[in-house]
């Protein structure tokens, strides 16, 4: 594998704290790596280093002659007077850029609803960071390095991107270096993992999945103060293994190690205990929203402009759902009219007597009243003991669950990170203990740690939980269902995240087509009031009898073949534990074919679906 950039004998000094100290890391060709850690720990002074934007104290960092590097960088700022177009293509004529098949996917995956010609200035903060990505990837570089490049994108744009850095290069040439806390991106772009810990950044084979099971066994031999850590990522990993079908299809590490490790990890959520607590707490009625719908009056136009209608949505206790949407659909307007926020101009809510809501938004403007005050003050003013489950827990237990060392109890607000506003932010509105809980983009500003111990607070929480967020693997974590806004109506997802994304891919291309990405996504969303309601879907046509005959033949033909390949999967893995585990010629084969069987399986129980529901309809 040639080599592409190396980093030798790194140091990193602030006045208060060593960042790295004699680090020595490299680069090849086909490395694939994401960064995690905390925050704080220097995962983007490394790529700064790395990028040479940036110089450490000591050490050198070298680059192979000719290699050509592009970064994105959290504060890339591009000039107010410059234009799309100038900023992403230069000064290239419109035939040279327009017939690059590249620009063109990068343009449609980023830039999609921009005007090419608008100014620099005139856009929104997020809106500059995409053109920012877009004038990246829309050159040719040797090596990508990506600052939490996921910032600002959707579900959708995050698909986008992860599948245009799949594709970018061959497999053995190019190089790419991310930095995110998204880790279901992580896992699907990288193939090796650095963590950024303690002064040093310690190497770890595979995605993030696979970086879970590696950190569980080395923290299985390390000392217990390491314990803590331990049991959390077991929890962790047995939600990979256990509740994400489209990671467990994916042979990104030992199969039999994980399920050894897992044996004995109780399901993540103890739904029936939860269900129970929450009807508890809640009764039988928590919010309704009956035919109800949002509309108001265009400050151009005058015209009225729809942001949802024909809203039914009868939310249960214990009910915990995620919202999904690309930017501007309506998310938060839903999520202000279950609050209160947001009054209906059609249609009525109706909220039950004892519902308290507690709501998680993306502003923290309601810690500046009390940013010169010590955090200790802040939660002494709260309650003495919050229950977690079964468990009471004091304001200073839930705040270490949270990732706060007591060192910092005495840290005044103004001084904590951003991370760390964001867990106090969550931790006041939990003392206040609501029996709904709205979290609206709640993974803004943490890192993978601090997210993982956020999903563990969540997992015991007996109530209500309302979640919009661009982060798919959060979305799949604490929620058991997903919801959509399209088309200003809400539609059920059975399918979850993948059927959103299938919805919307349909709708681009009926757009493409001639037809309007609304219209398909209308058409796609009939009896979205009834859905959100019973979970009933679009109608489908008919078979006629010939084609039901046929069907039917294909679905038994189908269901044996599942059952031929699961017993093949079951022997693979046999095989896979039995084999010398020296030989990674012979383990990278079976591997190989492990991988194979289980892209099948997932290939057949997806007609299998679809088969099962034109035979439904």
């Amino acid at each position: 594998m040639a080599h592409l950039l190396g980093a030798e004998r790194i140091r990193l000094e602030y006045p208060t704290r060593v960042i790295f100290d004699d680090v020595t890391v490299g680069i090849g060709e086909g490395d694939r790596i994401g960064v995690v850690g905390r925050n704080g720990d220097g995962k983007s002074s490394l790529l700064r280093i790395l990028a040479g934007r940036q110089q450490p104290d000591s050490g050198q960092v070298t680059v192979r002659r000719g290699t050509t590097l592009g970064m994105l960088d959290q504060s890339d700022v591009l000039p107010a007077e410059q234009t799309i177009r100038e900023a992403v293509v230069g000064d290239r004529a419109e035939h040279e850029w327009a017939g690059d098949a590249r620009i063109r996917d990068v343009l449609a995956g980023l830039l999609g609803d921009l005007d090419f010609e608008a100014t620099i200035g005139s856009l929104s903060g997020g809106q500059r960071r995409r053109v920012s990505l877009a004038a990246l990837l829309s050159r040719d570089w040797d090596l990508v390095l990506l600052d939490e490049p996921t910032n600002h994108l959707d579900v959708e744009g995050v698909a986008w991107l992860a599948e245009h850095l799949k594709r970018r290069w061959s497999a053995n040439s190019g190089g790419l270096v991310v930095v995110t806390h998204d880790r279901w991106f992580l896992d699907e772009v990288s193939t090796s993992t650095w963590e950024v810990h303690d002064r040093i950044i310690e190497p770890f084979e595979g995605g993030y999945a696979a970086y879970v099971l590696q950190r569980v066994e080395r923290d299985r031999q390390a000392a217990a103060v390491e314990a803590k850590r331990q049991n959390l990522m077991r929890k962790e990993l047995a939600w990979l293994r256990r509740g994400a079908p489209a990671r467990t299809s994916k042979p990104k590490f030992r199969i039999d190690a994980a399920n050894e490790l897992i044996e004995n990890e109780p399901p993540v959520r103890d739904a029936v205990s939860l269900q129970r607590m929450a009807v508890s707490r809640l009764g039988k009625d928590v919010v309704d929203l009956l035919d109800a719908g949002v509309a108001f009056p265009d400050a151009s136009t005058g015209a009225e402009r729809v942001i949802l209608r024909d809203i039914e949505w009868r939310i249960a206790p214990g009910e915990r759902t995620g919202i999904l949407g690309v930017n501007g659909a309506g998310k938060s307007t839903l999520l202000g009219l279950v609050s209160g926020a947001v009054q209906p101009t059609s249609g009525r809510v109706k909220t039950g007597k004892t519902v308290k809501i507690g709501v998680l938004d993306q502003r923290l403007a309601e810690l500046e009243t009390i940013r010169d005050d010590k955090v200790r003050e802040v939660i002494g003013r709260y309650r003495t003991a919050y229950r977690v489950g079964d468990a009471e827990l004091s304001p200073g237990q839930l705040l270490e669950r949270l990732g706060f060392p007591t060192a910092q109890l005495s840290t005044p607000v103004r001084d904590l990170s951003g991370g760390q506003k964001r867990r106090l932010q969550l931790l006041l509105v939990l003392l206040d203990e609501p029996n709904v809980l709205i979290l609206d983009e709640p993974t803004n500003d943490l890192d993978t740690d601090m997210l993982a111990a956020m999903e563990d607070l969540l997992d015991s929480w007996p109530g209500t939980l309302l979640v919009v967020s661009h982060d798919r693997y959060l979305l799949e974590r604490v929620t058991d269902q997903q919801y959509a806004v399209l088309d200003a109506r809400l539609r059920h997802l059975p399918g979850g995240v993948e059927e959103y994304l299938k919805i919307r891919r349909d709708a681009q291309r009926a757009s493409s087509g001639g037809g309007t990405a609304s219209t398909t996504a209308s058409s796609t969303a009939t009896g979205g009031a009834s859905s959100a309601g019973g979970g009933s879907g679009a109608s489908t046509p008919a078979l006629s009898g010939a084609e039901r005959r046929t069907a039917e033949k294909e679905l038994a033909a189908i269901t044996r073949r599942l059952a031929k390949v699961d017993e093949l999967v079951r022997a693979q893995h046999t095989a896979f534990a039995e084999h010398d585990q020296s030989d990674y010629e012979g383990l990278g084969a079976l591997q190989q074919k492990l991988g194979e069987l289980e892209s099948e399986s997932a290939e057949l129980e997806e007609r299998w679906l679809v088969l099962s529901e034109q035979l439904e309809g």
